[in-house]
């Protein structure tokens, strides 16, 4: 009997560590996958610091604050930072016109302006913004120990808004080391150390927001853009990777977006830096083009598919471009092989390439690859301006205006590009009572289309004396109208 039941249990016993077997693995393979989520949680655990502040205490010492004292006329030129947007006063309009067209014989003052810097060599280099001490007549640097400097300007270059320092110290100077802004990544860690509103070595955290952004200051915009607290007197200072680097130079906000901050990439600086520091100024190259970028229609009309290009809208003579035989309508699709994404990578592209040395130009014309070997020149924006972006003209109105052009186009965000722009106003003139305003797009006079400076003056000057002017404009911040005046 009992070897009877001893058998009839046997195949039990073994169902029973079957099941245990098959439980054990279950267990097994069940923990087995979820350790890699156990490990991702602890790898995202440490992306967040416990802390900035061994990061703060290791780099804050070379971080320093920066006073001028400037004699400016009128209203003077507004730091960036302090933009509010497209419809406020001081918008890139009024930087723009202050540069070319500002009024003479304006009332002097004195203003001081607070702003921020970082020491990159022992012997007293400080890299800051040049619109910090753009005209100071009066430099002060105070360290974080509180020792004060003179400082004189060794070189600035307001296309990129930098500029080089220097002040003499007995004593050996704290530095902070350079990193690379190319190899930052969207969501990383950031420190922005500074003195917004005069508040000494502020420390401030957060992530890159976005890098190669472009926000209308100038032909090189190429920011990173971060949710670090930026203000006014942080123009100068340093955004700090979390290897203690400096990977950028903060530079603006736009007061409209709030927590919106603006960095010049390091690795576009540190050319700029080493120019400034041997020569005192930039030397950037200058093709002799003017263009565009290229719209979906344009791409189609000349079967470009994946619309990389610039398209060449004019060539001026005696310069490189024209000399090697490029012509309006070619488009840039190459630069010494590296493929042209848009207009403004053409223009980084060569600016960055020495003065006098050949580049190889490939272009599309007729819808055939062709390749130039051009002799680039060097950039000088005071000829560039005369030569290309202004024709003014001034009517018996007061009016000062001139053709609208791509540049414009681009770098003021203008919705209406066809007509004539309106770059000033005379005090009491027939214009200025009427109402004309500066930034004006004037379409139409008395019906009459205009788009050039001659058309204007040609509109103005068959109108007779007594009799009605009818201004059709348009205004950034009213849309169309119409401006009565009689002649």
């Amino acid at each position: 009997m009992d070897t009877k039941r001893n058998a009839r249990k046997k195949p039990v016993l073994k169902f029973d560590r079957f099941l245990v077997l098959i439980f054990a693995g279950f267990f097994a393979v069940t923990n087995f996958m979820l350790l890699p989520n156990v490990e991702a949680k602890t790898e995202t655990s440490l992306i967040a610091p416990d802390s900035f502040s061994d990061l703060a205490a290791r780099v804050s010492s070379a971080v320093v604050n920066i006073r001028t004292v400037k004699t400016i006329k009128g209203g003077g030129r507004v730091f960036r930072q302090f933009r509010p947007g497209p419809h406020g006063k001081d918008d890139p309009f009024h930087d723009f016109f202050d540069k070319f067209f500002g009024e003479k014989d304006q009332r002097e003052f004195r203003q001081r302006s607070l702003g921020s810097g970082f020491v990159i060599n022992k012997k007293g280099f400080i890299v800051t913004n040049n619109h910090v001490i753009e005209n100071a007549d009066k430099i002060k640097v105070k360290l974080k120990d509180g020792k004060e400097f003179d400082a004189e300007i060794v070189g600035r270059d307001p296309n990129t808004d930098l500029a080089l320092i220097k002040i003499e110290s007995p004593n050996s100077l704290p530095v902070i080391e350079l990193g690379d802004s190319n190899i930052l990544k969207v969501g990383e860690w950031v420190v922005a150390i500074g003195s917004p509103f005069g508040l000494e070595h502020t420390v401030t955290a957060g992530i890159v927001s976005a890098k190669g952004r472009v926000i209308g200051s100038g032909p090189y915009d190429d920011f990173i853009q971060t949710d670090a607290s930026i203000n006014p007197g942080n123009s100068g200072g340093p955004l700090i990777d979390m290897a203690g680097k400096v990977v950028g130079i903060n530079t603006a906000i736009i007061a409209s977006g709030q927590g919106i901050g603006f960095a010049v990439p390091i690795n576009m600086a540190k050319q700029i830096i080493e120019q400034l520091k041997e020569s005192g100024e930039v030397s950037r190259g200058w093709l002799g083009v003017e263009i565009q970028p290229l719209s979906d229609e344009m791409a189609e009309y000349y079967g470009i598919k994946d619309r990389k290009g610039a398209l060449v809208v004019k060539t001026f003579p005696d310069d490189p471009a024209y000399k090697a035989g490029i012509r309006s309508k070619d488009i840039i699709i190459e630069l010494n092989r590296m493929t042209i994404e848009n207009s403004r990578d053409l223009t980084r592209k060569i600016a960055e390439i020495p003065v006098g040395s050949t580049a190889e130009i490939k272009v599309l014309r007729g819808g055939k690859p062709k390749t130039f070997e051009v002799v680039i020149a060097k950039r000088d924006d005071k000829k560039i301006f005369a030569k290309g972006n202004r024709k003014e003209q001034k009517s018996e109105l007061g009016i000062r205006v001139s053709k609208i052009t791509p540049e414009m186009v681009q770098r003021f965000g203008l919705k209406e590009a066809e007509g004539i722009l309106v770059l000033g106003i005379e005090a009491k003139s027939k214009g200025a009572e009427a109402g004309v305003l500066m930034g004006d797009i004037i379409k139409e006079i008395n019906h009459q289309l205009v788009s050039t400076e001659e058309e204007f003056s040609s509109a103005i000057g068959n109108i007779k004396k007594g009799d009605a002017i009818n201004l059709f404009i348009w205004r950034r911040t009213a849309g169309f109208l119409v401006i009565k005046m009689t002649k």
